[in-house]
């Protein structure tokens, strides 16, 4: 018996597959694309595989995220704020804050009891989210990936007055032909976003402890200066991306352990049509 959660991101698509034990038996990942509905298809067929699993032991599937509706086989469509504290929850049952900076969003969470309790989230904005990242990095000519360690070298973090992502394109090449070493640049970035998200976090009332997710989450440079300005440390997931995916995938095998009935019309055979 599985249980799978489906996490359909801005620009990132997640599953995690659950057994019936709880232990995670796959995890596949990928780049949203226009299509939610086969893509769904392809990542959960692709946990299959790993897990060396068929389509028929899958006892419930949860679909959350952006294009969670597009999900047809599955059985409950969750909003992400209730699947991202499921998850974190799970990974660390003290959580009482949760920060989410993913690819065209940010939201925080506030838990209480590994519930969530009140959220946040930003405008459509693409300042303080991954997006906001990869532009600069395109334009400075490095991977997103590289930023952190580059940041790391930093001795003075310069400062970006403008939070619109064009704008701060510009300022950035023109601090750069001003002499301003790269590393301090790339730290005044992370500084922008963790500066804007820190000002969204506190819309609600931050607690320890304080749990950063999102794949910014894997950028060190925003991880440190998230850090300074909320004044605590924050934990990491060990894969910060499929917190989403992973609540989701809990929450199917909470509902079958409920003996709470599918929606109607019959999931399963919905499942069985789709993958065929």
């Amino acid at each position: 018996m599985y249980f799978a959660g489906i996490d359909i991101g801005s620009t990132m698509t997640k599953v995690v597959l659950l057994d019936g034990e709880g232990h995670t038996a796959s995890v596949v990942k990928g780049p949203t694309g226009p299509e939610h509905r086969r893509l769904a298809d392809e990542v959960v067929r692709a946990a299959l595989d790993q897990a060396r699993a068929r389509l028929e032991q899958i006892a419930g599937v949860v679909a959350t995220g952006y294009g969670r509706l597009n999900v047809p086989f599955a059985d409950r469509h969750i909003t992400e704020i209730t699947c991202h504290a499921k998850g974190v929850a799970s990974l660390f049952p003290g959580a009482r804050t949760v920060i989410d900076i993913g690819g065209q969003d940010a939201k925080c969470i506030r838990l209480n009891g590994g519930r969530a309790v009140d959220f946040v989230m930003n405008d459509k904005c693409a300042a303080g989210t991954g997006r906001f990242l990869e532009v600069i990095a395109a334009a400075l000519g490095i991977s997103v990936e590289e930023m952190g360690d580059i940041s790391s070298l930093s001795t003075t973090r310069v400062s970006i007055s403008n939070v619109c992502t064009i704008f701060a394109r510009q300022e950035v090449v023109a601090r750069l032909s001003e002499g301003v070493p790269l590393e301090d640049v790339v730290a005044g970035l992370h500084d922008a976003v963790a500066s804007r998200v820190a000002s969204l976090a506190r819309r609600l009332t931050v607690e320890s402890e304080v749990v950063l997710t999102g794949g910014v989450a894997m950028n060190g440079g925003v991880v440190r200066a998230m850090a300074d300005h909320l004044g605590c440390d924050l934990l990491v997931p060990e894969d910060p991306l499929t917190t989403g995916a992973l609540g989701a995938a809990i929450l199917a095998a909470e509902h079958v352990a409920k003996g709470e009935p599918v929606p109607a019309p019959q999931r399963s055979l919905e499942r069985a049509r789709f993958f065929t």
